[in-house]
């Protein structure tokens, strides 16, 4: 007898987990599962990928406490397809069998593995599309003479290095030149590894003044 768990979720906290919590423990009869441990998370909306009881469940799966999952759907387990694969490919790895009870999909079998499979495929698929439709609106828009990324900062770098330099706070320094503090910091580092690189030429050439 195969030892499962039952994870079960609802979006809001007037929902109620009972239905499903009862489908899935006659499912569980009768393919002659034992339950061992049943998960929820209450008022969780399927968007997020952190959830108490399903972070609970993965701790318990790698900890080898069950060998399959039941749910009564998809979504129950995320709305969105790369966190559902994340959980599907994660189990898939340790060995455990998930089964969905809507969609009749059993990753033991070579249907449900085929089916994960093409769920995977177009998710690559959509990602590729996304990554080309970016690319190509920046494209236009370099086309159109847009700017595309982070500005330049329209400060007096020297001025920034030089305040710094001089005992000025990273705070001090910023609210003087009307800039962030992350970009004084930034500044701080061009400025450090400019010097270092001319630290580095010169000895070089120090170098080879010495060997000729």
């Amino acid at each position: 007898m195969k030892n499962a768990a039952i994870y079960v979720r609802v979006s809001t906290p007037d929902q109620h987990v009972e239905s499903q919590l009862y489908d899935l423990r006659e499912l569980a009869a009768q393919r002659g599962f034992e339950v061992v441990h049943e998960y929820e998370d209450r008022g969780v909306c399927g968007k997020k990928a952190r959830r108490p009881g399903l972070d609970a469940l993965m701790a318990d799966a790698r900890k080898k406490k069950f060998s399959v999952v039941l749910v009564a759907a998809f979504d129950r387990i995320a709305r969105s397809t790369r966190n559902f694969l994340q959980a599907i490919d994660e189990l898939d790895r340790m060995g455990i069998e998930f089964i969905s009870r809507r969609e009749n999909v059993d990753t033991s079998g070579p249907m449900g593995r085929l089916f994960v499979t093409i769920i995977s495929a177009i998710a690559e698929l959509e990602r590729s599309l996304v990554v080309d439709r970016v690319k190509s609106g920046m494209r236009r828009a370099k086309l159109e003479g847009r700017q595309i990324g982070r500005s330049r900062l329209d400060v007096n770098r020297e001025q920034v290095v030089i305040d710094r330099r001089t005992g000025m706070s990273l705070t001090q320094v910023a609210k003087r030149h009307n800039i962030s503090r992350a970009s004084v910091c930034r500044l701080m580092k061009g400025a450090n590894d400019d010097c270092n690189l001319a630290i580095a030429i010169s000895s070089g050439e120090a170098g080879i003044e010495t060997r000729l």
